[in-house]
């Protein structure tokens, strides 16, 4: 898997924490979307997506640009991080 990421994500509004694979090729806002729809789906519409939503490294706090590849932010396998 050269072209995926698998991160631990943690989306607090809910509560819960997820292991999935990140594209390394898309922009963090589409990936952020693409989770937050998946989110919606998968909770039963339970988590409502919003547009304000970020990217966060769980252990620094920095938060991702959502025009910057994900291949050039320091996410990598393990990386922790945080949707809110």
């Amino acid at each position: 898997m050269e072209n995926k990421v698998l991160v631990e994500l943690y989306v607090p509004c809910i509560e819960k924490k997820y292991e999935i694979f990140l594209p390394i090729g898309k922009r963090v806002g589409e990936i952020v979307l693409l989770i937050s729809e998946g989110l919606e789906e998968m909770s039963s519409n339970y988590y409502q997506k919003k547009e304000t939503e970020k990217l966060y490294n769980r252990i620094t706090g920095k938060q991702y640009a959502m025009n910057q590849l994900l291949k050039n932010t320091d996410i990598r396998n393990g990386s922790q991080l945080i949707l809110m």
